[in-house]
C-alpha cells in the first residue's frame, strides 16, 4: 500500500494516484485509469448508474444470478465446503444472492470482500451480517489490480472467487490476462472463479448505457476531475469538459472520454505540472470491452482455468462463466 506524503501545498498526496495521473496527462493521447472514478462520490454515482433504465448490465446479471445462484454454488463446491472471495465487491448487492445460496447449501459461509474503499466494505459488511445470518464477513481493503494476497483456504474448503459486474471489461486484453493470472496464483487446484462478462450487442443499446439521458454517467466521468482537484491541488473546471461515449467496433469496446471544450491550461500544484488542452482534445478515462462468442472461455483457458459452465439471459446480452483452477 502506498504511503501518503506531504507536499508544499499542505495536502496529502497518494503516490500511486500522483504517478498514474502524471503519466496519463503527459502521454499522447491523454488518459487516466478508471480506478480513479471510485472515490466516495464516484462510488455513490456508480450505484445510481446501476439503477438507470439505460444501464442494462446490473439488472441483467442480477436476473442470471436470481435464476441460477443455487446451481452456481453447487457446481463450484462439487461436494466440498466453500469460502467466497469477491474482487471489487463495492456494495455487494448482487453477491447476496450467492451468499444466500451458499448458506442454504452449507449452513454458514465465510465471505471475503476485496475493495479499495474501506467505507464501502464496512457498509457491505454491516448489511450482509444483518440480513443473512450464517455469513461471516472478513473484508480486505486493498487494490486487487495492483497485486493482492489472500490467506489459503483450509484443507476442507474450496475457494470461489467472484469477479462479477463485467469489471474484467475495463482492462485491455493483455491486462485482463495478467489479472486473471494473479487470481490463479492465489488459488489451489479445484478452486473456482465466477466471471461476469458483458457481451457484444447493438451499438445503440451500448451507447445509451454509457450516455444516459439523465446525465448521471457524465457526472460520474467528470467527478474524476473533481477528485484530482481535491487530491492533487488541481484546478480543473469540470464545465470546461464534455462527457463522450463512443463505440469502437474494431476493438469491441465502449470508450469514455472527457473532451476539452476550449483551449485551456490546467495546473496540478501537488507536483508542479501544467497541462495544456486544445479544443476537442480528450482524456480517455475508460474502456469497457464487450466479449464476442468464445472470447471469455479462451481467456479463462489461457490463464489456468478450465471453463466448467456458463449462464446467460434470454436476450444473450450478458454471461456468467464458472471456471475451475487446474
Amino acid at each position: 500500500m502506498a504511503t501518503a506524503v506531504s507536499t508544499s501545498s499542505a495536502i496529502q498526496v497518494n503516490p500511486h494516484v500522483a504517478q498514474a495521473v502524471r503519466a496519463g496527462l503527459t502521454s499522447l493521447p491523454k488518459r487516466l485509469p478508471p480506478w480513479l472514478f471510485y472515490d466516495e462520490a464516484g462510488s455513490r454515482l456508480f450505484e445510481e448508474i446501476t439503477e438507470l433504465p439505460e444501464y442494462y448490465l446490473t439488472r441483467t446479471e442480477r436476473s442470471i444470478l436470481v435464476h441460477n445462484a443455487g446451481e452456481m454454488i453447487a457446481r463450484a463446491a462439487d461436494g466440498a465446503r466453500l469460502r467466497i472471495t469477491e474482487l471489487g465487491a463495492g456494495s455487494a448487492d448482487k453477491t447476496r444472492l450467492l451468499l444466500r445460496a451458499a448458506v442454504a447449501q452449507q449452513g454458514a459461509v465465510l465471505y471475503e470482500p476485496v475493495d479499495v474503499s474501506a467505507t464501502a466494505l464496512l457498509v457491505a459488511q454491516a448489511r450482509i451480517e444483518r440480513e443473512i445470518p450464517g455469513v461471516r464477513v472478513t473484508p480486505y481493503a486493498m487494490d486487487y489490480t495492483n497485486g493482492f494476497y489472500l490467506d489459503r483456504a483450509s484443507a476442507d474448503e474450496r475457494r470461489l472467487v467472484l469477479y462479477i459486474g463485467s469489471s474484467i471489461g475495463n482492462f485491455e486484453p493483455e491486462e485482463a490476462r495478467q489479472l486473471l493470472h494473479k487470481v490463479r496464483k492465489q488459488l489451489a487446484p479445484q478452486d473456482c472463479l465466477l466471471l461476469g462478462v458483458d457481451l457484444a450487442k447493438d451499438d445503440a443499446v451500448l451507447l445509451a448505457a454509457y450516455d444516459d439521458a439523465a446525465g448521471t454517467t457524465a457526472a460520474f466521468n467528470k467527478n474524476m476531475l473533481m477528485r484530482l482537484n481535491r487530491e492533487l491541488a488541481a484546478d480543473f473546471d469540470p464545465a470546461a469538459f464534455a462527457h463522450r461515449a463512443a463505440w469502437n467496433q474494431a476493438r469491441s469496446r465502449i470508450e469514455m472520454h472527457l473532451v476539452s471544450r476550449r483551449t485551456q491550461r490546467v495546473r496540478l500544484a501537488a507536483f508542479d505540472l501544467d497541462v495544456e488542452f486544445q479544443p476537442g482534445e480528450s482524456i480517455h478515462t475508460e474502456n469497457s470491452y464487450k466479449y464476442r462468442p468464445h472470447e471469455a472461455e479462451t481467456l479463462l483457458a489461457e490463464t489456468g482455468f478450465a471453463p466448467t459452465a456458463s449462464w446467460t439471459d434470454e436476450r444473450g446480452w450478458f454471461a456468467v462463466h464458472l471456471a475451475r483452477a487446474y
